[in-house]
């Protein structure tokens, strides 16, 4: 995972997942040097209110022609957690995330785990790894968060606040819009925004990561994963630049 000083520039992208088996559109994004950490939960906002409005750029329809075409998909992400047994809790618990399976590898000391909210071939999981002795990792600055879609974003915060979760912007609507979000960290640290939407079949619908340079990166996913560049825009009162 990358890593970087407060003081190196920050790029986002995101990639969304409308459903079993309907494609990811993907979101790049830039967040510049020296924006104060008080500004942060304006950013997420800002940033989920251009993702929420993007997600009906393409209707159902459209998207399920695309996706008879191709049946590329993202398959799984991988990341480390200090408490495997925890994690999964947490994740099945206050995120209602299934495990699907477990296993045990001593002879390179880890073990995983993979969750999500249906079949491996037809859903886009999480993949856990624990390893031997390690209980706590360095997340860094290139990851940004999951996001999941729940139909109810205060019920879910106060089920996770009961749990003991750590909540980090508080159930409300994005800034300009009307979809209603929230933030969380995970026990590890990793965060997760809740998304205020109808029954879906994947709730696991999007993934945030920041990039160093946009146009590089939106050159590398067109040219070697065969995605499609939906729309770019600029925000400079917060600094920062996505596409999707």
């Amino acid at each position: 995972s990358a890593s970087a000083s407060a003081s190196t520039p920050s790029r986002r992208l995101a990639l969304f997942h409308i459903g079993s088996v309907i494609p990811q559109a993907h979101l790049f994004g830039t967040k510049a040097p020296g924006s104060k950490a008080e500004g942060n939960s304006s950013l997420e906002a800002g940033t989920t209110g251009v993702m929420a409005q993007a997600s009906t750029a393409v209707d159902q329809d459209s998207s399920l022609d695309w996706a008879k075409k191709d049946r590329r998909r993202l398959l799984h992400v991988v990341y480390r957690v200090g408490d495997l047994d925890r994690t999964i809790k947490f994740y099945t618990e206050c995120l209602g995330m299934k495990l699907l399976r477990k296993r045990d590898i001593p002879e390179e000391r880890y073990t995983n785990a993979f969750l999500g909210y249906g079949p491996e071939d037809s859903h886009f999981v999480i993949e856990l790894t624990y390893n031997y002795g390690v209980d706590k990792y360095d997340i860094g600055t290139g990851f940004g968060h999951f996001g999941i879609a729940v139909e109810d974003v205060s019920k879910t915060v106060d089920l996770i606040r009961s749990k003991g979760g750590k909540v980090t912007r508080e159930p409300g609507p994005v800034k300009g819009g009307s979809t209603v979000i929230a933030f969380i960290d995970d026990p590890d640290g990793y965060k997760f925004e809740l998304l205020e939407r109808g029954p879906t079949p994947e709730p696991l619908c999007q993934v945030m990561l920041r990039v160093g340079d946009l146009d590089r990166s939106i050159n590398f996913y067109e040219k070697a994963f065969g995605m499609e560049l939906l729309r770019k825009s600029d925000n400079p009162e917060y600094k920062y630049t996505i596409a999707m």
